[in-house]
């Protein structure tokens, strides 16, 4: 039989009523999760108190202790409910049978794809990677490292042979997530002359330029 839940966290069977006649119920897992990215982004994870959280969820105070044990542990699941199907998309990236060349630009090319379909992420990592905290330690074990271990390989391979710049790979990193502050940081666009009114197929397309600036930099122009 289904259990209704109320805005307390607290299970509750049908028919028995919660604390008040008008309790009103949580919103989807979803939903949730989606509120917490933009209270995360918005806010950056220290001003996000535990009241101000619930105030935009929609729940009440111990709803996030009840449901997900902390903070923090909320952050991760909402951090992880953006970035695991990216990180299924990156690794058959990875795994492909392809040149070295064509498999690095097709990981910088699903970057910026990313960025499009969850551009509040962009604004929560950008401040995460500031500081050091446990939360960078998630991010950079869990989502960063798996993807560079495999694709440093074929970049080292690509300079070696002189097909790419020969830098660190913090400077090759930075050189590629930089530029996502172009589909993130939209008042600045429209002051620099960015076309209006900005839409998700116009996010696309400045996406997919933003891709082949960087790719064709790093690799050379892409034979079509």
């Amino acid at each position: 039989m289904a259990v209704e839940e109320s805005v307390t966290g607290a299970a509750r069977g049908p028919g028995r009523p919660g604390a008040g006649a008008g309790a009103r119920p949580v919103p989807g897992e979803v939903e949730i999760l989606r509120r917490g990215m933009e209270a995360f982004a918005e806010l950056g994870y220290d001003r996000a108190s535990a009241r101000e959280l619930a105030r935009r969820l929609g729940v009440s105070h111990n709803f996030i202790n009840d449901r997900y044990g902390s903070k923090a542990d909320f952050w991760r699941a909402v951090v992880d409910a953006l970035l695991e199907g990216d990180q299924v998309e990156r690794r058959a990236l990875l795994e492909s049978d392809v040149d070295d060349a064509e498999r690095v630009r097709a990981v910088i090319v699903h970057f910026y794809q990313a960025a499009v379909e969850a551009p509040l992420l962009g604004r929560l990592l950008a401040d995460e990677f500031g500081r050091e905290s446990e939360r960078l330690d998630y991010l950079y074990e869990r989502y960063v490292a798996p993807t560079l271990g495999p694709l440093i390989p074929a970049v080292e391979r690509l300079m070696a042979a002189g097909r790419m710049p020969d830098v660190p790979v913090d400077v090759l990193f930075f050189a590629v997530i930089s530029p996502v502050a172009g589909l993130v940081q939209l008042p600045l666009a429209r002051r620099l002359g960015r076309a209006q009114p900005i839409t998700r197929e116009s996010q696309e397309r400045t996406a997919r330029e933003l891709a082949d600036l960087i790719a064709d930099g790093l690799l050379g122009p892409h034979r079509r």
